[in-house]
């Protein structure tokens, strides 16, 4: 877990909100692996491209 990660109080509060993941169709990344990409690219202005392997393809 990274320090741009949400806590597992904040994801406690937040995954409720999401929707459910789907039972068909193509593979997904998890909720919460894209929900810290996108942070980590809020918190340190950095290109998608750039994204830490541990949060998915960034192309996600």
């Amino acid at each position: 877990m990274s320090r741009t990660d949400l806590t597992e109080k904040q994801w406690r509060q937040l995954e409720p909100h999401l929707p459910p993941s789907p039972h068909h169709g193509h593979a997904y990344v998890e909720h919460r692996h894209v929900t810290n990409g996108i942070l980590w690219r809020l918190r340190t202005g950095a290109p998608w491209r750039d994204l830490p392997p541990r949060y998915g393809p960034w192309q996600t």
